[in-house]
């Protein structure tokens, strides 16, 4: 199986309710805001999530003291990233990389509510 085909249906799931929240909030407030709808969002459809759910970060099989705290873990393998910006950056996509690295999971979705449309990026290990 190709690298990027792994959790098509719990990703669509996702970004279905990261629709819905864009839909009816629109673009312009804070990323607490749409974490916060987002959740809700989340509980109504039944899409298991952890909010700001902390995650420990592996460094050569040594598990460090800094913790890493995810917007939310998904499906207990898929980090959640979310952002409200201008546009997704490459600093962006090199964090959420980054986090996938360090804990080991294999798929991030970074979501930025910050343009007139919802952008998302599916970030693959």
């Amino acid at each position: 199986m190709k690298k990027d085909n792994i959790f098509w249906k719990e990703s669509y799931e996702i970004i279905g309710a990261c629709f819905e929240v864009h839909k009816t909030l629109g673009c312009g407030f804070l990323e607490a805001v749409y974490q916060e709808a987002l959740e809700i969002e989340f509980k109504m459809r039944g899409i298991p999530c952890e909010r700001e759910k902390e995650l420990s970060i592996n460094y050569k099989g040594e598990i460090l003291e800094k913790k890493y705290n995810a917007d939310f873990v998904c499906f207990e393998e898929i980090i959640v990233e979310l952002k409200a910006c201008s546009e997704i950056a490459d600093d962006h996509m090199s964090q959420t990389l980054n986090y996938l690295n360090a804990t080991h999971f294999r798929l991030g979705l970074l979501v930025n509510f910050g343009e007139r449309s919802l952008k998302y990026k599916r970030v693959v290990l």
